[in-house]
């Protein structure tokens, strides 16, 4: 197998570390806005080149991995899928728009190209997709963040928080899963994957809490329906090299590239 990585920042580099040990993976193309950051990756590898371009070699590449950004994810998705390349998406919230997300699936059906997303820094995703199948009532998302994961983000700067200055856990977002992946492209995908499992983006509802004493990145995720009633709680170790990131969603993506790469789905 030949897969090309876009985006050599914390998820991106502990990947492609990780495919390069997988046997089955002959080679790894990586590519990342940042040139010398993707240099930098492929000289540490054994089977990594770079490239310039991510069309550049999907004649010869069977899967292309996006770990950029909600941006680079928009632009490159139907631009594999329409080639007939299987697709791995971590930027889950590029497939907000709904108009997007139709043309996607539309060009992947056409071409029969695969779209992955793996679960990330959530677990519970199973239990969603399997009682998804009957009513569901109501799907919740209670995300806690502490202020590094947040800083910088523009609805925070816009609404006038500091983010030192919180004292105690404050709820500084609650509305929907459309609305959250919006305002924070970077901070809750994990809300889009939900959104796409259970009853989308409109009726998914998200709550982020920003509490200055914790020391993790937790999600909570409530869920009623014909089925009964669930609540799955995750605490996230932050990705030392990026406090936005949990360590949780880059080990979710090399156990995503695992199972395909053995064709084995276990929990499916």
């Amino acid at each position: 197998m030949r897969i090309t990585i876009v985006g050599c920042g914390s998820i991106g580099s502990k990947l492609a570390r990780a495919a390069d040990e997988i046997p089955e993976v002959k080679r790894i193309y990586l590519m990342d806005m940042e040139r010398p950051l993707a240099e930098d990756l492929a000289a540490q590898l054994k089977k990594a080149i770079v490239v310039d371009n991510v069309e550049e070699e999907l004649y010869h590449c069977d899967l292309v991995i996006e770990a950029a950004s909600q941006v680079a994810a928009k632009d490159i998705i139907p631009k594999v899928v329409s080639r007939g390349v299987d697709m791995m998406v971590m930027s889950v919230g590029a497939l907000v728009d709904d108009d997007f997300r139709s043309m996607v699936r539309a060009k992947a059906n056409q071409a029969e190209a695969k779209i992955f997303i793996p679960s990330g820094a959530i677990c519970g995703t199973d239990g969603l997709r399997s009682s998804a199948v009957g009513r569901l009532d109501e799907v919740e998302l209670i995300t806690i963040k502490g202020p590094k994961s947040l800083e910088g983000v523009p609805y925070i700067i816009d609404h006038g928080i500091d983010v030192d200055k919180v004292k105690e856990p404050t709820i500084i977002f609650s509305g929907t899963a459309r609305d959250a992946v919006r305002f924070f492209p970077k901070n809750i995908n994990v809300a889009a994957t939900v959104a796409l499992l259970g009853v989308g983006f409109d009726r998914t509802k998200v709550k982020i809490v920003l509490d200055p004493a914790t020391h993790s990145n937790s999600h909570e995720l409530r869920i009623k329906g014909e089925f009964g009633e669930m609540t799955c709680h995750t605490y996230n170790v932050p990705s030392p090299d990026n406090p936005k990131t949990s360590y949780l969603a880059s080990l979710s993506a090399i156990s995503a590239l695992e199972r395909i790469v053995g064709n084995e789905w276990i929990g499916i």
